[in-house]
């Protein structure tokens, strides 16, 4: 007979399409797949700008509480004000959890949901016990360490000292820790301390991707031509007047994707394209074959409400303009999931600039199309490309990205790499995996009165 569902919530402060909101859509959809009810909560959803599966499509419904309080007050305390607001959604979620129970008083009093899933800010785990749900906190990474410039003045780290102290105290309330990634274990244990000490080891549930077809992706490489807009289209074939739309591997075509913000370290790529471009024309000019020359497309998350998206644009484009690189960069601010396909079908590797990123959920989404990676050698990256094999590992060295670029250009070298990281994702990072997996621990929680995070 089939196991019961159960109901689940989760509580993600803003639903909006970055790689977090990617890895709680996918583990919804996937523990709906699984048999279980499950209702999204979150202080910010905006329906014209986000995936696919919040609209309907995933099985799952979305709840917007908490929203109207102000996500700055007089532009600062931003970290103050997304705790605030997730508090309210999570007292939100108390009421009708409390509802729920006072309709069921003949049924034992039943919980409104067997377990809550919470990520990101943590602060709303104690309001959330008052549910009788058991909770599992999903932490991306310590926010404590996220926070920049904490030793620029006494008054910030007067003002922050409180929230970190709330966030180590918060997360060891739920009954069940997870992490995304080992280097992210590793820093969890580094950074609370007292929680590794009183038993608290997360388990690890690495992010997942949608591992397309063999036919959408052949789908994709014959319409990107069409499909993306003209202007990119024409940049991406440069002076080749090929009518194929289809063969990526005619092109030199490299695509970072990430957020417009500056420890994601896409300057890092415009400097190694330079250099790349530089080595290649003087090879030209020595008599060498010809060689094309390649492109780099910059498409990433932009939010006009975020000054740094704003700002962070505009130093990347005068970078472009300083190095003399206007005729080989493009940026794309911004894209929906069908242009994302269609630029990975249309490239020819997929550059990821960030450092130390906890994990990274682009480098999948790369290797699931069947494109190599080139990534820095440090946090994430680190247990989700092969180097050599998937794609590079390199230091953050301009002149080493270059090489890399170069090895990772030609096209039997992209194209082998191309089907190894195809393969390897499959194995291991498909959301059929992470289904699979969440829905193991949420059984064990919801039939287990005690928490399976603490060691014995």
């Amino acid at each position: 007979m089939p196991r019961r569902g159960l109901r689940i919530a989760f509580l993600h402060p803003d639903l909006g399409l970055g790689g977090a909101e990617r890895l709680v859509v996918d583990a919804a959809t996937e523990l709906v797949k699984n048999g279980h009810h499950v209702d999204m909560y979150t202080t910010y959803y905006d329906p014209t700008r986000c995936f696919e599966e919040t609209r309907g499509s995933g099985g799952f419904s979305v709840t917007v509480a908490g929203g109207w309080f102000p996500r700055q007050i007089l532009g600062r305390l931003t970290a103050l004000c997304a705790y605030i607001r997730c508090i309210l959604a999570a007292l939100s979620m108390v009421w009708i959890s409390w509802t729920y129970r006072r309709s069921t008083i003949m049924a034992g009093w039943q919980p409104c949901y067997d377990v809550i899933i919470v990520d990101q800010v943590s602060a709303a785990v104690p309001f959330l016990r008052l549910t009788s749900s058991k909770l599992i906190f999903y932490c991306h990474f310590p926010d404590l360490l996220l926070s920049q410039g904490r030793s620029s003045s006494a008054l910030k780290r007067l003002y922050r000292a409180p929230l970190d102290i709330l966030e180590e105290v918060s997360t060891g309330m739920a009954d069940l820790v997870l992490v995304n990634s080992n280097y992210t274990r590793g820093v969890f244990k580094d950074t609370f301390k007292r929680l590794h000490v009183s038993g608290v080891n997360p388990e690890v549930a690495y992010p997942a991707v949608p591992i397309p077809s063999d036919r959408q992706l052949s789908e994709a490489e014959s319409k990107w031509g069409t499909e993306l807009d003209p202007a990119l289209v024409s940049f991406i074939r440069g002076s080749s007047n090929s009518p194929s739309t289809s063969s990526s591997s005619q092109q030199q075509v490299l695509l970072s994707i990430n957020r417009f913000e500056r420890k994601k370290g896409i300057g890092l790529a415009v400097q190694a394209l330079a250099i790349l471009l530089k080595k290649r024309k003087e090879a030209d000019a020595g008599g060498r074959r010809q060689q094309q020359q390649p492109k780099l497309v910059i498409a990433g998350g932009y939010d006009v409400r975020l000054a740094e998206n704003r700002v962070h644009l505009e130093e990347l484009k005068q970078q472009v303009q300083d190095l003399g690189l206007q005729d080989y960069v493009m940026f794309l601010p911004s894209f929906t999931d069908r242009q994302r396909a269609l630029l990975l079908a249309a490239c020819t590797a997929v550059l990821y600039t960030p450092q130390n990123e906890h994990f990274g959920i682009v480098p999948l989404e790369a290797m699931a199309a069947g494109r190599p990676v080139v990534a820095c050698s440090s946090g994430g990256p680190l247990e989700s490309v092969v180097n050599g094999s998937s794609g590079w590992l390199c230091e953050p060295v301009p002149e080493i990205w270059a090489e890399a670029m170069s090895k990772v250009l030609e096209p039997d070298a992209a194209k082998l790499m191309g089907l190894n990281a195809r393969k390897h994702v499959m194995s291991k990072f498909s959301r059929d995996f992470l289904g699979k997996q969440l829905d193991g621990y949420v059984r064990q929680l919801a039939n287990n009165s005690s928490g399976t995070h603490k060691t014995s």
